[in-house]
């Protein structure tokens, strides 16, 4: 794996980034409008009676932690997508470029901007409610690995459809990780989800990120099985998506890298 290529690319996402409003709308405004919105609803909610002000921090905490696993999930499946819109799949493969030095890429590139992003709305969350997302302590980085590891296995998931599909089935890039945060309980404990959406729940791996987040809030005290149980799904996913990727880029191979132009 060589290292000059990957970040070769890295860069190229970077300057795609800089010259497009629509990437530097999705790091930025879209988190900061969910902040104020859902974190005024959190105020709100806290001001209707008592023993109500975990409200606004169990809010907080489910957005600022979910851009972690959409930043993940969506860098991916853009960045594929950005090289279809630009028909320039065919040009980064006649180079010496191979699949896992691109599928690296993605994540450097996607690391760094998942930390502008969460680093952008922790900020604003401190600035305006004063939640301090360092609160959680030694606990935050497990949480937002965890989270990431959600998110790539989802991103190269989605990935390889449209590696192997293109462009037509693009809507699966925004849709795709979106299908799990009903299941993930980031703003209500998994107890309230019916029987059937609580089965499923138990099997996606940001669950019991989200389910410890609220507990560390209300009780102070953190479960260590829901990390090492969130650790194994997200080990076990994320391995059987980057197969399926590698596998769907294969085939695309063999069917012609230039059909999806």
């Amino acid at each position: 794996m060589n290292w000059n290529r990957i970040w070769a690319m890295v860069i190229r996402h970077g300057i795609n980034t800089k010259h497009s409003w629509d990437r530097l709308t999705d790091m930025f405004y879209w988190p900061a409008m969910d902040l104020f919105i859902w974190g005024l609803t959190g105020i709100y909610l806290a001001s209707l009676g008592t023993n109500t002000s975990h409200y606004l921090f169990i809010i907080l905490s489910g957005l600022v932690f979910w851009v972690v696993i959409w930043r993940a999930q969506h860098e991916i499946s853009i960045n594929i997508l950005q090289e279809l819109w630009d028909r320039n799949l065919v040009n980064i493969f006649s180079t010496p470029l191979t699949v896992w030095e691109w599928m690296m890429s993605f994540i450097v590139f996607g690391l760094i901007k998942c930390v502008v992003s969460v680093g952008f709305s922790a900020l604003l969350a401190f600035l305006f409610y004063k939640y301090n997302v360092f609160s959680f302590g030694l606990y935050l980085l497990p949480f937002i690995v965890s989270l990431l590891m959600t998110g790539w296995a989802g991103g190269f998931l989605v990935g390889a459809f449209l590696i192997r599909y293109g462009g037509k089935i693009q809507t699966i890039a925004w849709a795709g990780i979106s299908l799990v945060a009903p299941f993930s309980a980031l703003y209500y404990p998994v107890s309230i989800l019916p029987l059937w959406a609580q089965k499923i729940a138990l099997c996606i791996p940001s669950t019991y990120i989200f389910e410890g987040i609220r507990e560390i809030l209300f009780t102070g005290k953190f479960s260590m099985d829901k990390l090492v149980i969130s650790f194994a799904l997200n080990i076990v996913y994320l391995v059987l998506s980057i197969w399926f990727f590698v596998f769907m880029f294969k085939k695309s191979i063999k069917l012609g890298l230039g059909r999806l132009i």
